[in-house]
């Protein structure tokens, strides 16, 4: 499972990257597979994978990180942008000497795979997007609305949190900024052109049910958009839908994940 084209590293490694004002915690396996890369739920921390990685083995190079101001070590910026978010990726892999690799995201990371996936084809060994990047129009002014109300509500408990690395060190503000973006990137007329210039070989895994603030059958319309992502682009294709609702798929169904990063992998062309 080696691919000639790409950095390796012999051993594990686990330490801070700079990168514009910050600086981010990441952990390398190291060693001579394949790289991944784990781009996180837009407030997760890199300990999420942990399930997908067991799954897959030794065999793979797992380069996990947490973004600016999420876990316990990331430092906080005065930018939390998506375009933050991407130029991150960039940054994370030349610190640690990779040029090529297989980028696997969840949720917000789903996105941040897809647009570096569109960005980088000849970096991209394969994408795996987990319950995100779904082109729809979700975001209106009443959802804004929403969404600020509900991070206002949750900052109240957010700080007892923040020790643990389980919540970001962010406020309220920053958080619902954030989540708005993202969802006037989701839009198909943003999101659409983006996902037809992937090259690469990508599958997505899909969850069943709701999410941590949707309402009624919200989750499911969105996850619809997919059959026409995939009659578009013949490189995306819908690898599993599982049981699991949007919050749970990483603990309750990474073999599904992880089989994902496989058949992707499996579909490289020769290292190209």
């Amino acid at each position: 499972m080696t691919k000639n084209s790409t950095s390796s590293t012999n051993s594990q490694w686990t330490g801070m990257v700079p990168v514009d004002d910050t600086a981010l915690a990441v952990t390398d396996t190291g060693g001579p597979g394949i790289p991944v890369v784990y781009l996180n739920g837009q407030f997760a921390t890199q300990g999420y994978w942990r399930r997908v990685i067991a799954e897959l083995g030794t065999g793979w190079r797992h380069i996990t990180y947490d973004e600016r101001a999420r876990g316990k070590k990331s430092k906080r910026s005065a930018d939390y942008s998506f375009e933050a978010a991407v130029r991150d990726v960039d940054a994370v892999l030349a610190a640690r000497g990779v040029d090529r690799t297989l980028v696997v995201g969840w949720s917000y990371g789903a996105f941040v795979a897809a647009h570096w996936a569109s960005r980088n084809p000849d970096r991209t060994l394969g994408a795996v997007m987990v319950e995100g990047a779904q082109p729809h129009d979700w975001l209106d002014e009443a959802m804004e609305q929403r969404i600020r109300k509900t991070f206002r509500r949750l900052n109240l408990f957010m700080p007892l949190l923040r020790p643990t690395g389980l919540t970001p060190r962010m406020n309220a503000e920053q958080m619902a900024d954030c989540n708005i973006e993202l969802g006037r990137l989701a839009r198909e007329r943003e999101l659409g052109p983006v996902l037809d210039n992937i090259t690469a070989p990508a599958r997505y895994v899909v969850a069943s049910g709701t999410s941590l603030g949707s309402k009624g059958d919200e989750q499911e319309r969105i996850r619809a958009s997919l059959d026409g992502v995939a009659a578009r682009n013949p490189n995306i294709k819908i690898s599993a839908k599982v049981a699991s609702n949007h919050d749970a798929i990483l603990k309750k169904d990474f073999p599904a994940v992880a089989e994902a990063v496989r058949e992707v992998a499996a579909l490289d062309r020769g290292g190209r």
